[in-house]
């Protein structure tokens, strides 16, 4: 491959995520431009940063929107673009967009005050799951099994005072078995899926839930490239639950993280990766 393209790789740490798209672009001749998101500064005109395209990897999904947009204003690709990351990395924006798209999902109701927070599970019904807006790994969910407790979680939230606790996403809690299903998107493929289980309501990998292969039948990779697609594509993880109904999907994650992916399926995620950012530099 030519040297003409380097890779800006815009980054937090070192995960073996990252060790291993480090590995594939350099098997592939790719130069990789690290960019740290605790060191790299951004003036309004582009400074000296070589990348050709950068691939967003930052834990941070704050420095990931500054930083997707001064990309963009310097003119330089990203994987995955502003608008997507933006979109998706906002639960409330993510889930009107779906719906737009006639993307099954699980009955979400949003409240503004406290107050409407309340009115809002009842409208849901109990129990339900209380998500921030913004946030991932499973980090500040709350299931919430009546009114009671509705009433305290509420209150706490209230009294942390942040912007992110002021808007409350209230979701039906689905009756589903201990799992739910993670299917990894790059391009137009869907190009490896596990389910993830656990004893607990949450099965999030890094939460201890196990993993397993999954082959994706035609229903599963239909959805799942539906849904990739009404996000605007890219690089995304998108979970899905299996219900009484079908199966429903409850977030795309735009920068997502896949050693667990990896050690299910035995894909080797990140040269998949790097190979679509290439094609992207290379539109």
């Amino acid at each position: 491959m030519s040297d003409a393209f380097t890779l800006g790789l815009f980054y937090t740490i070192i995960r073996p995520e990252e060790k291993w798209i480090l590995e594939a672009a350099q098997a592939r001749g790719i130069p990789v431009e690290r960019l740290h998101d605790e060191s790299v500064t951004f003036p309004l005109v582009r400074n000296g940063f070589k990348a050709d395209l950068v691939l967003n990897r930052s834990v941070s999904h704050t420095r990931s929107l500054y930083a997707l947009r001064f990309f963009e204003h310097y003119g330089v690709p990203t994987v995955n673009p502003y608008d997507v990351v933006s979109l998706c990395g906002d639960k409330v924006l993510a889930s009107l967009r779906l719906q737009e798209a006639g993307i099954p999902t699980p009955r979400t109701v949003v409240a503004l005050t406290p107050e409407a927070a309340m009115k809002a599970l009842d409208e849901v019904g109990y129990p339900a799951v209380l998500k921030p807006p913004i946030g991932s790994w499973g980090r500040l969910l709350a299931k919430v099994d009546d009114r009671e407790e509705a009433e305290q979680i509420i209150e706490h939230k209230t009294a942390l005072g942040s912007p992110m606790h002021s808007v409350f996403y209230v979701q039906e809690y689905v009756a589903k078995p201990e799992r739910d299903i993670r299917a990894f998107v790059v391009g137009d493929e869907l190009v490896a899926a596990m389910y993830r289980t656990s004893s607990d309501w949450r099965t999030n990998a890094h939460l201890g839930g196990e993993t397993q292969s999954l082959e994706p039948d035609a229903a599963l990779t239909e959805l799942t490239l539906r849904a990739a697609e009404a996000v605007g594509g890219g690089v995304l993880a998108v979970d899905l639950m299996e219900s009484g109904d079908g199966l429903l999907v409850h977030e795309v994650n735009p920068t997502p993280e896949f050693k667990a992916l990896a050690g299910a399926t035995g894909v080797n995620i990140a040269a998949r990766i790097v190979d679509y950012a290439a094609g992207v530099a290379a539109r």
